[in-house]
């Protein structure tokens, strides 16, 4: 039976986290200058995955938060096999996370964990986006996280930006934008795709018009084109994040999602991303290629089904490897991963049950950030 997922419910307010002083952060956070930046396609080669471990419980029911953890363990490990993980955790979660990870010496360094005072677990929209010049020097960009229009506290998630890019040894670039990286795809070749509904919005971006964001965007971005989508406003938590509709597999090929269920708002909105898609062409003139995944039938009810992110374009590009979701629908998740494979040739396809981090609105790709290599 299908269930009626990812509709919009405002999650609880924390109020006894402990925000950190960005003074700790010292002199690697110096703000450098507006440039032309671009951020390179996700596939490019990444020098780690960043994370965060937590499921607190004043955003996550308890039926949810024993599976949450196991989930990103889950997630870690798997990385930890093709790429270095480096994870955000409190202090009162340590050891939860060392154990879950079947201890850290197991890893051979492959992962470390890092302690830091945290609200949730979205890493992609809470970190920084990094980025590099032509010269090969990289930054990384805070794009001002605030709790995806004041719907969630984030005192201490909106200094994981400066915390991560000073950990990492690369500048903060600041920008007067507010967004995600959820909200947004690039191709790496100038080229991206995003959301209207979650960008152009007086929650992230009052008085912003559309020219004034394009404008900063392709600056930070290294953009040529933006291609917008509608999006979903006021639907999720989100208010429609791109990662959830379409992703590039490369410079003209799109993997955009295909919602099967007719009751659901993301029905006609899927379909409606494809035809705009097909229509649009890239910033070398290209038209796109745009490969539909269809989302799954049947879905794990034991973590709610309120907030359930049943989709399969939010995947994960690490090296050599492409990680994603498995919904426990065989054909469903046969197909995606046989399309997928399809796409990425070269790269070892890996499936994992995320039923708690799903049941809470997200993916795979919502739970990392990549850190571009120096090569």
């Amino acid at each position: 039976m299908r269930i009626s997922r990812k509709k919009f419910m405002q999650l609880g307010i924390s109020l006894a986290s402990i925000a950190l002083s960005s003074s700790l952060y010292g002199a690697n956070t110096a703000r450098s200058k507006l440039s032309r930046w671009q951020m390179p396609d996700e596939g490019d080669r990444h020098s780690r995955t960043w994370m965060c471990f937590i499921a607190s419980t004043t955003i996550w029911a308890r039926r949810q938060i024993n599976e949450v953890h196991r989930n990103l363990a889950s997630i870690a490990t798997t990385i930890a096999k093709y790429e270095p993980v480096s994870i955000l955790v409190s202090a009162e979660d340590y050891n939860l996370a060392v154990d879950l990870l079947g201890g850290l010496d197991s890893h051979k360094h492959a992962i470390e964990l890092i302690k830091f005072n945290l609200d949730d677990l979205w890493m992609r929209d809470t970190g920084p986006i990094f980025v590099k010049d032509d010269s090969g020097q990289r930054a990384a960009i805070n794009f001002n996280f605030n709790g995806w229009g004041n719907k969630q506290d984030h005192q201490n998630d909106r200094l994981i930006a400066d915390f991560v890019a000073a950990t990492a040894g690369v500048d903060s670039v600041s920008s007067k934008l507010v967004l995600e990286g959820g909200c947004f795809e690039v191709d790496g070749a100038g080229t991206a795709i995003m959301t209207e509904s979650c960008i152009i919005n007086d929650n992230r971006n009052p008085g912003k018009s559309k020219s004034d964001i394009e404008a900063q965007l392709m600056a930070l971005l290294g953009l040529e084109k933006i291609i917008w989508l509608k999006g979903s406003k006021g639907k999720d938590i989100t208010d429609g994040h791109t990662d959830f509709y379409a992703r590039f597999a490369r410079p003209g090929v799109i993997i955009a999602s295909l919602d099967t269920d007719e009751s659901s708002y993301d029905y006609g909105i899927t379909r409606d991303n494809i035809e705009v898609l097909k229509a649009a062409t890239d910033a070398q003139g290209r038209p796109l290629q745009v490969i539909s995944l269809d989302t799954p039938w049947e879905i794990e009810t034991r973590y709610g089904t309120a907030n359930f992110a049943a989709g399969y374009v939010g995947y994960y590009l690490c090296n050599n490897a492409l990680i994603m979701q498995k919904f426990g629908d065989r054909d469903a998740d046969a197909l995606a991963r046989q399309r997928l494979a399809q796409v990425f040739p070269q790269r070892t396809i890996v499936q994992l049950a995320i039923n708690g981090i799903a049941s809470g609105g997200g993916s795979i790709h919502c739970s990392t950030q990549q850190e571009i290599s120096l090569a």
